[in-house]
Protein backbone atom coordinates (compact mmCIF):
# COMPACT_ATOMS: atom_id res chain seq x y z
CA UNK A 1 0.00 0.00 0.00
CA UNK A 2 1.18 3.40 -0.43
CA UNK A 3 0.76 5.94 2.52
CA UNK A 4 1.38 9.44 2.05
CA UNK A 5 4.06 10.82 4.56
CA UNK A 6 5.44 14.29 4.90
CA UNK A 7 3.55 14.76 1.07
CA UNK A 8 5.74 12.11 -0.52
CA UNK A 9 4.76 8.87 -1.15
CA UNK A 10 5.70 5.95 0.86
CA UNK A 11 5.43 2.16 -0.18
CA UNK A 12 4.56 -0.29 2.85
CA UNK A 13 4.50 -4.09 2.80
CA UNK A 14 1.02 -5.25 5.20
CA UNK A 15 0.18 -8.73 3.35
CA UNK A 16 -2.59 -7.53 2.04
CA UNK A 17 -4.29 -7.60 5.31
CA UNK A 18 -6.52 -4.71 5.84
CA UNK A 19 -6.38 -2.46 9.31
CA UNK A 20 -8.18 -3.78 12.72
CA UNK A 21 -8.27 -1.48 15.78
CA UNK A 22 -8.29 -4.73 18.08
CA UNK A 23 -5.23 -5.91 16.75
CA UNK A 24 -1.59 -4.87 18.02
CA UNK A 25 0.64 -3.54 15.43
CA UNK A 26 4.08 -4.56 14.61
CA UNK A 27 6.45 -2.15 12.37
CA UNK A 28 9.31 -4.00 10.74
CA UNK A 29 11.80 -1.55 9.94
CA UNK A 30 14.83 -2.70 7.63
CA UNK A 31 18.84 -2.03 7.31
CA UNK A 32 20.96 -0.01 4.89
CA UNK A 33 20.66 -0.30 1.17
CA UNK A 34 17.95 -2.64 1.92
CA UNK A 35 13.93 -2.56 1.48
CA UNK A 36 10.70 -4.24 3.55
CA UNK A 37 11.53 -7.10 1.07
CA UNK A 38 14.10 -8.76 3.59
CA UNK A 39 11.29 -9.17 5.96
CA UNK A 40 9.28 -11.62 3.79
CA UNK A 41 8.88 -14.60 5.87
CA UNK A 42 8.36 -12.91 9.43
CA UNK A 43 6.25 -9.75 8.22
CA UNK A 44 3.80 -12.55 6.46
CA UNK A 45 3.82 -14.85 9.33
CA UNK A 46 2.33 -12.28 11.87
CA UNK A 47 -0.03 -10.68 9.46
CA UNK A 48 -1.63 -14.25 9.27
CA UNK A 49 -1.50 -14.24 12.96
CA UNK A 50 -3.66 -11.96 14.48
CA UNK A 51 -1.50 -8.67 14.05
CA UNK A 52 -1.34 -5.73 11.96
CA UNK A 53 1.96 -5.58 10.04
CA UNK A 54 3.47 -2.77 8.44
CA UNK A 55 7.13 -3.15 6.37
CA UNK A 56 7.72 0.49 5.03
CA UNK A 57 10.32 0.98 2.32
CA UNK A 58 12.41 3.96 4.30
CA UNK A 59 12.66 7.13 2.02
CA UNK A 60 14.82 6.90 -0.98
CA UNK A 61 15.05 2.96 -0.54
CA UNK A 62 12.56 0.39 -2.78
CA UNK A 63 9.31 2.08 -3.81
CA UNK A 64 9.10 5.00 -1.61
CA UNK A 65 10.06 8.47 -2.88
CA UNK A 66 12.32 11.19 -0.99
CA UNK A 67 15.57 11.48 -0.80
CA UNK A 68 17.38 9.19 1.49
CA UNK A 69 17.77 10.99 5.08
CA UNK A 70 21.24 11.59 6.39
CA UNK A 71 21.42 10.86 9.85
CA UNK A 72 19.41 8.05 12.33
CA UNK A 73 17.57 10.68 13.90
CA UNK A 74 15.99 12.03 10.94
CA UNK A 75 15.30 8.63 9.95
CA UNK A 76 13.46 8.08 13.23
CA UNK A 77 11.82 11.60 12.64
CA UNK A 78 10.31 10.09 9.41
CA UNK A 79 9.27 6.65 10.71
CA UNK A 80 7.41 8.66 13.89
CA UNK A 81 5.47 10.45 10.42
CA UNK A 82 4.80 7.48 9.04
CA UNK A 83 3.00 6.15 12.04
CA UNK A 84 0.99 8.84 11.99
CA UNK A 85 0.40 8.82 8.73
CA UNK A 86 -0.87 5.23 9.15
CA UNK A 87 -3.07 5.83 12.13
CA UNK A 88 -0.18 3.61 14.38
CA UNK A 89 -0.80 5.30 17.93
CA UNK A 90 1.62 2.15 19.19
CA UNK A 91 3.50 -0.91 18.10
CA UNK A 92 6.26 -3.06 18.32
CA UNK A 93 9.61 -1.60 16.30
CA UNK A 94 11.55 -4.72 14.99
CA UNK A 95 14.48 -3.31 13.26
CA UNK A 96 17.05 -5.09 11.80
CA UNK A 97 20.99 -3.29 11.63
CA UNK A 98 20.56 0.57 10.76
CA UNK A 99 16.26 -0.51 10.77
CA UNK A 100 17.50 -1.54 14.39
CA UNK A 101 19.38 2.04 15.29
CA UNK A 102 16.06 3.85 13.69
CA UNK A 103 14.02 2.02 16.16
CA UNK A 104 16.51 2.90 19.46
CA UNK A 105 15.97 6.18 18.67
CA UNK A 106 12.72 6.27 18.01
CA UNK A 107 11.94 4.80 21.86
CA UNK A 108 14.31 7.45 23.09
CA UNK A 109 12.03 10.30 21.45
CA UNK A 110 8.89 9.05 21.30
CA UNK A 111 8.77 6.33 24.18
CA UNK A 112 4.70 6.63 24.64
CA UNK A 113 4.82 5.32 20.71
CA UNK A 114 6.47 2.36 21.45
CA UNK A 115 5.52 -1.22 23.30
CA UNK A 116 8.02 -3.47 22.78
CA UNK A 117 11.46 -3.16 20.98
CA UNK A 118 13.13 -6.03 19.21
CA UNK A 119 16.74 -4.95 17.94
CA UNK A 120 18.48 -7.43 15.49
CA UNK A 121 22.00 -7.29 14.02
CA UNK A 122 22.42 -4.13 16.62
CA UNK A 123 25.49 -2.41 17.89
CA UNK A 124 25.64 1.02 19.32
CA UNK A 125 28.06 2.49 18.57
CA UNK A 126 27.50 1.04 15.12
CA UNK A 127 31.08 1.59 13.86
CA UNK A 128 31.88 1.60 10.30
CA UNK A 129 35.56 2.01 8.94
CA UNK A 130 37.02 4.67 6.99
CA UNK A 131 37.51 2.25 4.44
CA UNK A 132 34.55 0.94 3.65
CA UNK A 133 32.76 4.43 3.99
CA UNK A 134 35.77 5.57 1.60
CA UNK A 135 34.78 2.77 -0.89
CA UNK A 136 30.81 3.35 -0.29
CA UNK A 137 31.34 7.07 -1.58
CA UNK A 138 33.64 6.59 -4.16
CA UNK A 139 32.60 2.57 -5.56
CA UNK A 140 29.52 1.77 -4.57
CA UNK A 141 29.07 -0.99 -6.74
CA UNK A 142 32.23 -2.59 -5.15
CA UNK A 143 31.38 -1.49 -1.69
CA UNK A 144 28.29 -3.52 -2.26
CA UNK A 145 29.95 -6.70 -3.39
CA UNK A 146 32.08 -6.07 0.26
CA UNK A 147 29.11 -5.69 2.40
CA UNK A 148 27.09 -8.73 0.68
CA UNK A 149 30.01 -10.63 1.03
CA UNK A 150 30.81 -10.16 5.00
CA UNK A 151 26.92 -10.64 5.84
CA UNK A 152 26.43 -14.37 4.97
CA UNK A 153 28.19 -16.95 6.11
CA UNK A 154 28.01 -19.26 3.19
CA UNK A 155 29.15 -18.15 -0.29
CA UNK A 156 26.85 -20.82 -1.70
CA UNK A 157 24.33 -21.30 0.56
CA UNK A 158 20.59 -21.71 -1.04
CA UNK A 159 17.09 -22.87 0.15
CA UNK A 160 14.90 -25.34 -0.84
CA UNK A 161 13.32 -23.71 -3.31
CA UNK A 162 16.11 -24.75 -6.61
CA UNK A 163 18.14 -22.49 -8.55
CA UNK A 164 17.29 -19.48 -5.38
CA UNK A 165 20.68 -18.35 -3.87
CA UNK A 166 20.64 -16.14 -0.47
CA UNK A 167 23.70 -14.48 -1.57
CA UNK A 168 23.00 -13.73 -5.03
CA UNK A 169 19.42 -12.86 -4.24
CA UNK A 170 20.73 -10.03 -1.72
CA UNK A 171 23.38 -8.47 -4.05
CA UNK A 172 20.67 -7.98 -6.49
CA UNK A 173 18.50 -6.32 -4.05
CA UNK A 174 21.30 -3.75 -3.09
CA UNK A 175 21.81 -3.32 -7.00
CA UNK A 176 18.24 -2.07 -7.55
CA UNK A 177 18.37 -0.10 -4.39
CA UNK A 178 21.30 1.82 -6.37
CA UNK A 179 19.38 1.72 -9.46
CA UNK A 180 16.74 3.26 -8.41
CA UNK A 181 18.15 6.16 -6.25
CA UNK A 182 21.83 6.68 -7.35
CA UNK A 183 22.60 9.74 -5.06
CA UNK A 184 25.31 7.01 -3.07
CA UNK A 185 22.59 5.62 -1.30
CA UNK A 186 24.69 3.23 0.65
CA UNK A 187 26.89 5.81 1.76
CA UNK A 188 24.36 7.93 3.29
CA UNK A 189 22.77 4.78 5.15
CA UNK A 190 26.36 4.12 6.40
CA UNK A 191 27.59 7.12 7.83
CA UNK A 192 24.15 7.63 9.44
CA UNK A 193 24.71 4.70 11.38
CA UNK A 194 28.64 5.25 11.92
CA UNK A 195 27.44 8.66 13.04
CA UNK A 196 24.70 7.69 15.90
CA UNK A 197 25.54 8.38 19.19
CA UNK A 198 22.40 8.14 21.38
CA UNK A 199 22.67 4.64 22.38
CA UNK A 200 22.99 5.30 26.07
CA UNK A 201 20.73 8.29 26.07
CA UNK A 202 18.06 5.54 24.52
CA UNK A 203 18.90 3.09 27.38
CA UNK A 204 18.22 5.25 29.87
CA UNK A 205 14.72 6.27 28.83
CA UNK A 206 13.87 2.48 28.01
CA UNK A 207 14.87 1.60 31.42
CA UNK A 208 12.36 4.32 32.65
CA UNK A 209 9.67 3.51 30.74
CA UNK A 210 9.77 -0.10 31.76
CA UNK A 211 10.04 -0.68 27.40
CA UNK A 212 10.73 -4.95 26.84
CA UNK A 213 13.53 -5.19 24.68
CA UNK A 214 15.13 -8.36 22.73
CA UNK A 215 18.79 -8.41 20.93
CA UNK A 216 19.05 -11.03 18.17
CA UNK A 217 22.54 -11.92 17.70
CA UNK A 218 24.40 -13.79 14.87
CA UNK A 219 27.16 -15.67 16.47
CA UNK A 220 29.23 -15.54 12.81
CA UNK A 221 28.31 -11.50 12.16
CA UNK A 222 31.13 -10.18 11.09
CA UNK A 223 28.72 -6.66 10.04
CA UNK A 224 27.77 -6.08 13.90
CA UNK A 225 29.48 -8.67 15.88
CA UNK A 226 28.07 -10.10 18.73
CA UNK A 227 30.78 -8.30 21.56
CA UNK A 228 30.02 -4.51 19.41
CA UNK A 229 26.55 -4.67 21.56
CA UNK A 230 27.64 -6.04 24.72
CA UNK A 231 27.25 -2.42 26.72
CA UNK A 232 24.19 -1.19 25.35
CA UNK A 233 23.09 -5.07 26.18
CA UNK A 234 23.98 -4.41 29.64
CA UNK A 235 22.30 -0.70 30.26
CA UNK A 236 18.56 -2.32 29.36
CA UNK A 237 17.22 -3.97 32.55
CA UNK A 238 15.06 -5.45 30.06
CA UNK A 239 16.96 -6.70 27.43
CA UNK A 240 16.26 -10.16 26.80
CA UNK A 241 19.04 -12.22 24.55
CA UNK A 242 18.67 -14.82 21.66
CA UNK A 243 22.21 -15.47 19.86
CA UNK A 244 21.79 -17.41 16.57
CA UNK A 245 23.90 -19.88 14.92
CA UNK A 246 25.23 -20.66 12.07
CA UNK A 247 24.63 -17.39 9.90
CA UNK A 248 25.87 -14.06 9.43
CA UNK A 249 24.27 -10.14 9.52
CA UNK A 250 21.76 -11.47 7.15
CA UNK A 251 19.76 -13.38 9.76
CA UNK A 252 16.48 -13.16 8.20
CA UNK A 253 16.89 -15.19 5.51
CA UNK A 254 20.03 -17.21 6.27
CA UNK A 255 18.49 -18.33 9.70
CA UNK A 256 14.53 -17.43 9.22
CA UNK A 257 12.60 -19.66 10.90
CA UNK A 258 15.09 -19.34 14.30
CA UNK A 259 14.57 -15.61 13.82
CA UNK A 260 10.88 -16.17 13.36
CA UNK A 261 10.83 -18.24 16.29
CA UNK A 262 12.18 -15.64 19.02
CA UNK A 263 9.73 -12.93 17.54
CA UNK A 264 7.17 -15.20 18.37
CA UNK A 265 8.00 -16.27 21.63
CA UNK A 266 9.11 -12.42 22.73
CA UNK A 267 6.21 -11.04 21.33
CA UNK A 268 3.34 -13.03 22.63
Amino acid sequence: MIIQVAGEPAWCYTAGKPFRADLPNLVFIHGAQNDHSVWSLQSRYFAFHDYNVFAPDLPGHGASAGQAPGSIEALSAWLAAFMDAAGIQQASLIGHSMGSLIALETARTVPGRVHRLALLGNACPMKVGDALLNLARDDEAQAIALVNSWSHLNRTQSTPMPGFNLQGNAMRLMQRMSERNPAQLLYTDLSACNSYRQGDAAAAVINLQHIAVLFVMARQDRMTPVKAGAALRSAIESAQNVEIDHCGHSMMTEQPDAVLTALIQFLK
